[in-house]
């Protein structure tokens, strides 16, 4: 089992969660521009509950999510909003 200290020092940031949990998280910035984001939540005891990697493009858009804890769903390809309800591109 990871301890809170073990979390802290491998993820740099996180807020506190409601019953006691934390939301993690690390930045690893590509040669490309693109940016992957690791973001692990946990319960009060610590036990993850969450891991997920986050892949955002050069314009800090989020573009892929792979979830990899509880259960691996694989890469999803996050679709762009529209820009307004009338844009039928």
């Amino acid at each position: 089992m990871t301890t809170r200290e073990q979390n802290e020092r491998k993820f740099p940031h996180w807020i506190e969660l409601p019953g006691g949990g934390r939301r993690y998280w690390r930045d690893v910035v590509g040669r490309q521009g693109w940016r992957a984001r690791y973001v692990k939540e946990v319960d009060r005891e610590e036990q993850t509950t969450l891991f997920r990697q986050e892949i955002y493009d050069s314009g800090d858009r989020l573009v892929e999510v792979h979830q990899k804890h509880p259960v691996d769903t694989g890469h999803r390809v996050v679709l762009p909003e529209r820009e307004s309800p009338d844009d039928q591109s």
